[in-house]
C-alpha cells in the first residue's frame, strides 16, 4: 500500500453557486434580527399600553384606617395646601371667600373639554390634577388647558396608592408624569395631589413618609376641604351643596373631570359657579391662593428651595406659578413619550380588529374545511366512485437525487414491488457522495432491469426533474424525492385519475415516515392535518396550489407545455402546478396514493426546509399573480386558489404569533382564567379537525398527544419562519434550494411507525 502525501496548493476560488449561497448565509441572520427586534416592538408597544391602562403594574389598593400618630398636629389640623420650605412642614389655608377650584383624574376627551368650556364660558381658572398615563394619551387637551390659563398637578402616571409602593416607584411615577406633560405641554409642576386622598387629617404613618420625600424634592401637596363627591353621581343639587364652603369660609374644592361617567358634574359645575360669585366669592389656581393667602397676611411670595410655590417661573403668571418650563433632555424625552404612546393608541386598538377578523377566518377556514373534506371523502370512497377506465399504461418515475446515499436505497427498493409497470429513471445531480454508485448496485442486487441512471453537473432539483422528463419513455410522469419510499399499491393508485382527459397532474398523500420522535410527531399532526386535510378542501374547490415534492404525478405532455420546472422559484413544486391550472388542465388529490417521506430530524433542518418552502410559495405566488385577472381556469385559481393561500397560508400565520401575545400578556396582566379558557377552547377546535384528519387517513390517535405541547412550541416556530421569508421577500433576497441531512431511517410503510 501506498501513501500519498498530499502537496500544498493555493486555495480554490468559490464557485458561483457556493458566492450565492454565501450571500444567502450572510442575509439570513440580520433578517432573523429583525424579526425579532419586531416582535420585540410588538411586545413593548403591548407592555406600554398595557401599561398606561393599569393593566401592566397596576395596583389597586387602596389604604384605609391607618394610624397617623407619626404625622404633626399641625399638618393634621392645617389648611390644603402643604410644603416644606427649608424642610420644615407648612400648611397653607385658601383665603376667605376664595374658591381654589380642582378637578382629578384627567384628562378625559368627553368630560374635560366640556369642563374647559364652562371654565371658558364663566372666565374663571382651575387647577387639573392630572394622570401621566391619560397626559400621554391625550396630550392636545393638557395643551389647551394649560394655554387657557389653567393650573396642572401631577396625579401620579398610573393613579396608585403611593403609600404601598417603593421609593423607586414613587420616583418613576412622578418623573414619568413629568415627561408626559413636558411632550404634551411644555412644561413641569410641582404641584402634587395623591390619588385616594382628602382632606390633611386623613394623612397616615404610610403616606405621610411619602409627602416628606416629595416635599424635600420641591413638590408641593395639595388636599381637600370641601369634596363635592360628584363621582357618586347623587344628583346636581346634592353635588353643589356638597360642594359649598362654611360660612364664607374658602376651600380648595375637588371635582373630577375623569374617572366615570361625569354628566352630573358637567350640569353641575355653571350652578356652582353662579351660585359661588353671587356669595361674592371668586375662583383661582392653588398658586393664585398661596400667593393671595400670603399677601393678605403681609409676606412676600418667595420661591421655595426646589421651586417650591410661592414665585412664579420664569414668563409665568402668577396662577400658574408651579409651572416650569420644559427644556432640554426632559422637552425631548417628554416628546418621544407622547409619540410612543401616539403608535401604541394606534396599533393595538388595529391589531385587535385584525386579531379578531384573523380569529374569525380561521374558525371559519376550519369549518370549511371539515365540510368539505367529508364531502371530499364520501365522493372519493363511494363504491360506485370511478375516474374511468383502469390506467394500466406503464408509467415513468423520475427521482432527482442529491447526495442521497442514506435513502435511494431504500427509495429503490420500495419501487421494486410496485403493482404498476413502471420506469425508474434516477437524476443525480453532482452527488459526491456517491450515490449514482449505491444505486446502480442496489438495482443491480434487487434484480432490476427498469432502472436508468443518469449524471448531471450540479444544477439543482428543477433541472434534475427537467431532465428526467426529458429522459421519460412514457405518457405519465411520476415524481418522489430521493428520500422517500412508496407503498406497492402507490404508483397504481396515483395515475388512475387519469383517466380523466381534463386531468393534468395529481398529488399524492404524503406521510411522515420518522415520526417516533417529538418533532416527527409534530411534522406528523401537520401532515395529516394541514396538508392533506387542506388538499382535499383545495380538490373540491379546483384549485390545488401545491403537489408534494415526495409524490406527485403529471402528463409529461402539460409538464413540457408549462416549460418544464421553473428555476424561477424555490418552490418548484408550487410553480409548476399553478402553472398546470394557468393552463387550462384540472389538478386533483389521490388520498390512497401514499408515499412515506423522511421529514426533517432537526430544529435546525425543518427551518430551512420551511424557509424555503415558505420563500418559494411567495415567489410562485407573485409570479402568477396575472391569474387574478385571468379568465377560465386560469382566473378561476387566480380568484379562488391564490386569495385562499395568501389569507390562510400567509398572512394568518404572519398575524398568528400576535394571538399568542396578546393570549400571555392577557393572562399575566388582565385575567388569567378567562385567558386559559378562550385558549383551551380554540385547542380543542384545532383537536377536532385533527382528530377527523386523522380518521379520514386512519391514522391512529395517540400522536395527537402531542398536539396541546405543538401549539406551544413548534406553531410558533412556523410563524417565525413565515416572518424570516415574509423579511426575505420584502428585502429582496434570494435563496438557492438547500439540501437536508439524511439518516435513512424510513423503509417500508410496516417500519415507519404508524
Amino acid at each position: 500500500m501506498t501513501t500519498t502525501t498530499p502537496s500544498r496548493r493555493r486555495r480554490r476560488a468559490p464557485t458561483r453557486i457556493e458566492r450565492v449561497a454565501g450571500k444567502a448565509a450572510a442575509l439570513q441572520k440580520p433578517r432573523v434580527i429583525l424579526a425579532g427586534l419586531l416582535l420585540l416592538a410588538l411586545t413593548s408597544v403591548m407592555l406600554l399600553d398595557g401599561y398606561l391602562r393599569a393593566e401592566v403594574g397596576g395596583d389597586q389598593r387602596v389604604r384605609t384606617g391607618a394610624a397617623s400618630g407619626k404625622v404633626p398636629d399641625q399638618v393634621l389640623d392645617g389648611g390644603p395646601i402643604l410644603t416644606f420650605r427649608g424642610g420644615q412642614a407648612t400648611t397653607v389655608s385658601v383665603p376667605d371667600k376664595t374658591i381654589a377650584l380642582t378637578f382629578d383624574d384627567g384628562p378625559n376627551p368627553t368630560w374635560t373639554p366640556q369642563v374647559l368650556a364652562i371654565l371658558k364660558k364663566y372666565d374663571i381658572p382651575a387647577t387639573f390634577f392630572v394622570v401621566g398615563s391619560m397626559v400621554s394619551r391625550y396630550p392636545s387637551i393638557v395643551a389647551d388647558m394649560v394655554d387657557a390659563g389653567n393650573e396642572v398637578g401631577i396625579h401620579t402616571f398610573t393613579h396608585v396608592d403611593l403609600s404601598y409602593q417603593s421609593d423607586a416607584r414613587v420616583n418613576r411615577e412622578m418623573q414619568q408624569t413629568q415627561l408626559a406633560l413636558a411632550g404634551a405641554a411644555g412644561i413641569t409642576t410641582t404641584l402634587f395631589r395623591a390619588p385616594y386622598s382628602s382632606e390633611t387629617d386623613a394623612i397616615d404613618n404610610y403616606s405621610w413618609p411619602v409627602y416628606k420625600k416629595l416635599g424635600e424634592d420641591g413638590y408641593t401637596s395639595v388636599f381637600v376641604d370641601t369634596d363635592s363627591d360628584d363621582w357618586k353621581r347623587p344628583g346636581v343639587s346634592k353635588i353643589v351643596k356638597w360642594a359649598t364652603p362654611d360660612d364664607g369660609e374658602g376651600a380648595s374644592v375637588l371635582f373630577h373631570d375623569a374617572g366615570g361617567e361625569r354628566s352630573q358634574t358637567i350640569k353641575a359645575l355653571p350652578k356652582y359657579i353662579e351660585k359661588m360669585r353671587a356669595k361674592g366669592y371668586t375662583f383661582t389656581t392653588i398658586s393664585g391662593a398661596v400667593q393671595k393667602q400670603e399677601a393678605a397676611a403681609g409676606g412676600q411670595a418667595q420661591g421655595g428651595p426646589n421651586g417650591q410655590l410661592g414665585g412664579a417661573g420664569a414668563g409665568a403668571s402668577n396662577l400658574q406659578a408651579a409651572h416650569r418650563t420644559a427644556t432640554g433632555a426632559t422637552l425631548y424625552e417628554g416628546k418621544a413619550l407622547i409619540g410612543a404612546v401616539a403608535v401604541a393608541e394606534w396599533t393595538v386598538p388595529v391589531l385587535s380588529v385584525g386579531l379578531l377578523v384573523v380569529g374569525v377566518a380561521v374558525m371559519g377556514r376550519f369549518g370549511l374545511m371539515l365540510i368539505l373534506a367529508r364531502r371530499h371523502y364520501r365522493q372519493r370512497n363511494r363504491r360506485r366512485f370511478s375516474w374511468g377506465p383502469p390506467v394500466g399504461q406503464p408509467v415513468s418515475v423520475i427521482v432527482p437525487a442529491y447526495n442521497e446515499k442514506e435513502c435511494i436505497a431504500n427509495t429503490l427498493a420500495s419501487l421494486a414491488r410496485s403493482t404498476h409497470p413502471i420506469e425508474i429513471i434516477v437524476v443525480d445531480d453532482g452527488s459526491t457522495d456517491g450515490t449514482s454508485e449505491i444505486a446502480r448496485t442496489a438495482a443491480r442486487e434487487l434484480g432490476m432491469t427498469n432502472v436508468r441512471v443518469i449524471r448531471q453537473e450540479n444544477a439543482g432539483k428543477p433541472a434534475a426533474l427537467n431532465n428526467g422528463v426529458r429522459s421519460a419513455g412514457h405518457d405519465i410522469v411520476v415524481m418522489m424525492d430521493g428520500d422517500t419510499v412508496f407503498e406497492p399499491d402507490t404508483v397504481r393508485q396515483l395515475v388512475q385519475p387519469f383517466a380523466d382527459p381534463e386531468v393534468g397532474a395529481v398529488a399524492g398523500n404524503a406521510k411522515v415516515g420518522n415520526r417516533k420522535t417529538l418533532i416527527g410527531a409534530w411534522q406528523h399532526i401537520e401532515y395529516v392535518m394541514g396538508f392533506n386535510l387542506d388538499r382535499r378542501m383545495y380538490d373540491l374547490l379546483r384549485c390545488m396550489p401545491t403537489i408534494p415534492g415526495a409524490i406527485g404525478a403529471f402528463r409529461r405532455e402539460a409538464v413540457l407545455e408549462v416549460g418544464g420546472m421553473s428555476e424561477d422559484t424555490l418552490a418548484e413544486d408550487t410553480d409548476i402546478t399553478i402553472a398546470m391550472h394557468r393552463a387550462g388542465w384540472r389538478v386533483v388529490y389521490q388520498e390512497h396514493a401514499r408515499a412515506w417521506t423522511e421529514a426533517p430530524g432537526s430544529f435546525k433542518q425543518l427551518w430551512s426546509q420551511r424557509y424555503r418552502w415558505s420563500y418559494g410559495t411567495m415567489q410562485a405566488l407573485w409570479k402568477h399573480r396575472k391569474s387574478l385577472t385571468d379568465k377560465g381556469p386560469s382566473g378561476r385559481f387566480g380568484r379562488v386558489g391564490m386569495p385562499l393561500v395568501v389569507i390562510f397560508q400567509i398572512v394568518t400565520p404572519v398575524f398568528a404569533p400576535l394571538i399568542d401575545v396578546f393570549t400571555v400578556y392577557s393572562m399575566i396582566f388582565v385575567d388569567f382564567r378567562a385567558a386559559l379558557l378562550a385558549w383551551l377552547a380554540v385547542l380543542a377546535v384545532q383537536l377536532l379537525c385533527a382528530a377527523y384528519a386523522f380518521r379520514l387517513d386512519r391514522e391512529k390517535y395517540r400522536c395527537l398527544l402531542m398536539m396541546p405541547l405543538q401549539q406551544l412550541a413548534y406553531r410558533q416556530m412556523m410563524y417565525l419562519v413565515l416572518i424570516h421569508s415574509c423579511i426575505t421577500a420584502m428585502t429582496g433576497g434570494r435563496l438557492r434550494w438547500q439540501k437536508l441531512k439524511r439518516t435513512g431511517e424510513v423503509g417500508t410503510p410496516a417500519g415507519a411507525g404508524r
